[in-house]
């Protein structure tokens, strides 16, 4: 069953609204990344279209890793962009500012609650967190990232990680992703995510 087309344009634009891509992203589509056949990057754009195209009939989502400017906003930005013009529900976040919204929402004095900054993360059809490790790994930031990505993986849905942490260390970097967010939820992320 497919979305009748006479919704689907009022629809797209009120799921692309609730989306929340930052404007620097607006324009950023699987038609405007730029590759070198054979790399990495080629390999990435492969794999995010062939999500896209697949969905529903997807049980994984992706995770990119890399350094900083080679296209993984990019990338997870037109997932949910394709998977909009499908007719499903997507939201970006980067993964610091989630955390400080949720840490506001403690405040007595915000008119805003855990639930209410949650939901929308948890009942997404798909989910771009970005920047997944950028905050500091103290307990507090371990936990609320992992109870959200169990909540997601235990309800089946669809989740797309975008970070610069390797997975190994390099001469350039002593932290690795398993550092920033634990081991743990790192072996979380291989079950729900194709590298």
């Amino acid at each position: 069953a497919i979305v009748c087309p006479c919704q689907r344009v009022g629809r797209s634009s009120k799921l692309i609204a609730n989306a929340r891509i930052p404007r620097r992203y607006s324009a950023c589509s699987f038609d405007s990344f730029k590759t070198q056949p054979g790399t990495t990057q080629d390999n990435a754009l492969l794999f995010a279209r062939t999500l896209v195209l697949d969905y529903p009939a997807v049980d994984r989502g992706l995770l990119f890793i890399g350094p900083a400017g080679v296209g993984k906003t990019h990338l997870a930005v037109s997932i949910i962009k394709g998977l909009i013009e499908k007719g499903f529900a997507g939201i970006f976040s980067e993964s610091g500012s989630l955390l400080k919204e949720i840490q506001d929402s403690y405040n007595p004095i915000s008119k805003t609650s855990e639930l209410r900054v949650l939901a929308p993360v948890y009942q997404a059809d798909v989910l771009v967190l970005d920047e997944l490790g950028a905050s500091k790994p103290t307990d507090w930031v371990r936990d609320t990232m992992a109870h959200i990505i169990n909540t997601r993986y235990n309800d089946r849905r669809l989740t797309v990680f975008t970070t610069n942490y390797l997975d190994e260390r390099t001469n350039d970097r002593e932290e690795t992703l398993e550092d920033r967010i634990g081991s743990r939820l790192r072996s979380r992320l291989y079950e729900m995510c194709r590298t």
